[in-house]
Parts: C-alpha cells; structure tokens; sequence
C-alpha cells in the first residue's frame, strides 16, 4: 500500500494539477486574498503625517517595531490600518494555549473537542481585541511623543480624538487580517495566518536584493560578502527543511487481535516527537521580550546626557543593540529557556503515557503508565536539547553576520524559520489535494469497470 502510494505521489505532475479544478480555485483564492493583504498594507492611518514617518521609523530601527515591520511587510513602517498585523492574534493565542495547559478550567475545556475549541477560539479573540486596543493606544500615544520632543509632528491633529480614531482603525485592521485568513483556511490552501505573515516577509524581499546589489555595484559591499551571504542563506534554508520535518518515532504496540482469518495480529504505530516541538515560538517571545526595553527607550526619547537616567538609557541602547554579544548571549539564553518552556506546554508525558494506557497500546520494553510517562520525558528532553540549540544558531547566526559585516539584512533566522516551515506545508497540502484527486479518479474508474461487468 505504501509502495502503491509513493509511486502516484512520483507520477504526479503538471496534467494533473490541471485537471485538479478544485486545487486550482484554492490556489487562486489564496493568491487573491493575499493581494487584499497587500493594498491594505498601502492604506494610511487617518491622521498621520506620511512625510514623517520615515524619519520616525528611522530613528527607531532595531528595536521590536523592526521585528513587527518585517512580519506585518512594511505595514508599520507605513503606519497602514493593518500596522499591528497578525501579531496580537499570534500572542493571543500563545497565551490562551499556555493557559489552556496550565488552568483546570480551560484544560476541561480543551478536552470538550469541537465545543471547548470553538470556545478557546472565542477567548483568543477577546484577547486579540484587548491586545489591539493596548497596543493601538501605546503606538498612537508613541507617535504624538516622537513629535513633541524632537520637533517634527507626526501627527496632524494630537489628542484624544486621534488615538480613539487610531485604535478603531487598528483593531478593525487586525480583525480583518483574521477574517481573511480564516477564508484562506477554509476556502484556500494552507494555515491563513501563516501564508499572511509569510506574504509580509516575502514582500520585503525585492527591496533586499535591490539593497544588496546597490551595494555592489558602488562599492560599498564586496562581491565576496554577497556570494557568501547567498551561500550561508541556502545553507540555513536546506537546514531548517531538514530539522523542522526531523521526527524521533518511537513504537507503539497493541495487543494481539483476531484476524478476518482467526489469525491473532498485534499492531504497530509509531508515536512521532518533533525535533522542534516548540516551533517558532521560542525565538518570537526571546526577540520580543529583549528588545522591549530599547524600544520603550528609544520611544519616549530618553536624554542623551552621559549622568542620571540618560546615561543609563544610552547604555541600555548601546548594550542591547541587536549583534552586540550581551545581546546575542541572551538571544540565545532565552531562545533555549523558551524551547523548554513551550515543549512542556504543548506536551504533557503524564497525559500521552494515560491515553496510550486506555487503548491497551504500550512501548515495548516499557511499562505502562508512570515508568511510560517518564521514559516519554526523558526521551522529549533529549531531543529538545537539540531542537533548541539548532533554534539558537540558527536564529543568533544571521544577526551575527549582520553586525560584523553591516549587510542590509532583514531576513533574519525567525522570518527564515517561518518562511520554509509554511512553505513546506503549504506544498504539503498541495501534494495531499493531488493524491486525493488521483485516489478519487481510481475510484471512479473501478466503479466503471463494475458496472460495465
């Protein structure tokens, strides 16, 4: 069976996709949407100065509004109504599962199927709008500052009226971006969330290369440095494809059971643990909670004097700067502290080990129950090491690269993370519709033949 399958999977090919009808709407609703995405990115934000926000954006760099930038793809540099993007939703729903693992209310709730999903969906997006709504007045507030201390107004008109209009503009921006990747799930191809963060990062990607090879041609970046940094991205690319889909399967075994031919069978699965159990997560909330403490600096515009208050925030600015080693050293720190902590969120020996126990399966050599569930967390333990130093030098590499040569590089090992793992299962559930389709064609061809007999 398995031989059969591998061998349509290889037949597939451009005439089938064509004949795939259904595939191709989902391709094509998908790549719609995501043109949507794209001019909402170009929508202004009522009330703010456009010629501004480039110097206020400028003077900003580095800090968690670069790392929001790059997933929202320019939104927040443009200060468009969909500037926070998808992000609010991305922490709302880190919170709620984190939650959902940790309060025995909302883990009732998880085990209730489709009724308690549908009910944690629904706290996410309360926490969604209740995140926007912070944020939104933070960002607008943020603006109205900039302007005050240094002399350029941002904002056109400042007060009460324009951070009200800003965070209604912003929490109807987000929730927006959350309908439309709902459709993309539903009626499209891929998770909709990921394809539009990933649509954000892709779209900065011409500006880079054009960067880049500016950069060449007047000199200021060596051929050298460009080829060895289009190798290290290759090689950062084929790593992460082969880590993220990398799996330690261990093997489950049932009881005998009698056969159609009285025959006592038992059977075999595999229990599949990720190398990377955690994701994207880790490096997300490690960037996120490093950088905060400069972007609040950097945004109420901290004196730059070298005594009291000033002196301490140019040394928090100077310290924390992304590619300094304090910097890369608490990346890495917190990138492996998180990997740990989210694992052990998302998956719980105890409960695995109980599960496998009512339905009679075990590990051979292992006994059920408590001796299994120890044996799952020493084994998730194990691989997690790995799975967290990969993220770690993967994620610390490219911000190294950055500061020591001054590339003009955005593409950094979190957007690279989300880039490939999307990409890798969107061409996933590509390949399934396909052989779907090829299942569904046999099918109809035998009940062809019976008929005709």
């Amino acid at each position: 069976m398995a031989s059969r399958a591998d061998s349509i999977a290889s037949n597939m090919s451009l005439a089938n996709f064509s004949k795939a009808t259904e595939l191709r709407q989902r391709i094509w609703f998908t790549i719609g949407a995501l043109i949507v995405f794209r001019f909402l990115s170009f929508v202004p934000l009522p009330g703010v100065n456009p010629l501004i926000l480039e110097t206020l954006y400028d003077q900003t760099r580095g800090g968690i509004l670069d790392l929001f930038n790059t997933f929202s793809g320019g939104s927040l540099e443009r200060m468009s109504l969909i500037a926070l993007g998808v992000m609010p939703y991305i922490t709302a729903s880190i919170v709620v599962q984190m939650a959902s693992a940790l309060h025995p209310t909302l883990a009732a709730l998880k085990k209730e199927g489709a009724t308690g999903r549908q009910k944690l969906n629904q706290y996410t997006r309360y926490g969604t709008v209740f995140l926007c709504v912070i944020q939104g007045w933070f960002l607008a507030a943020g603006l109205e500052s900039f302007g005050a201390q240094s002399g350029l107004q941002a904002v056109v008109n400042p007060g009460y009226m324009f951070r009200v209009g800003a965070v209604i503009s912003l929490v109807g921006g987000t929730m927006f971006l959350l309908w439309l990747g709902e459709q993309i799930t539903s009626r499209g191809i891929g998770n909709g969330v990921s394809l539009i963060i990933m649509a954000g990062i892709v779209a900065q990607f011409p500006t880079f290369v054009s960067n880049m090879f500016e950069g060449g041609r007047t000199g200021s970046i060596s051929l050298g440095l460009i080829v060895g940094f289009a190798i290290m991205v290759v090689i950062l690319i084929l790593v992460i494809s082969f880590v993220e889909r990398a799996q330690r399967r261990l093997l489950i075994q049932y009881p005998k059971r009698a056969t159609q031919n009285g025959v006592m069978q038992a059977d075999r699965s595999h229990l599949p643990l990720k190398l990377n159990t955690a994701g994207v997560i880790p490096p997300i909330f490690a960037s996120s909670l490093l950088l905060l403490p400069l972007t609040i600096t950097q945004f109420a515009g901290a004196p730059t004097g070298e005594e009291g208050a000033g002196g301490f925030a140019q040394s928090l600015l100077f310290y924390l700067q992304p590619g300094e080693w304090i910097y890369l050293t608490l990346y890495a720190l917190g990138i492996i502290f998180f990997c740990f902590f989210y694992t052990a969120v998302v998956f719980n020996p105890e409960e695995t080990a109980d599960n496998l126990k009512k339905n009679g399966g075990f590990i051979p050599g292992i006994r059920p129950g408590k001796r299994t569930a120890d044996y799952l967390e020493y084994v998730l333990t194990r691989i997690t090491v790995v799975g967290a130093l990969y993220l770690a030098v993967v994620c610390v590499l490219p911000e190294y690269v950055i500061r020591q040569t001054g590339l003009p590089l955005f593409l950094g090992g979190t957007s690279l993370l989300i880039v490939v793992n999307v990409t890798v299962d969107t061409i996933s559930q590509v390949q399934s519709h396909l052989l779907a389709h090829q299942y569904g064609d046999l099918i109809k061809k035998a009940k062809l033949k019976g008929r005709k007999r």
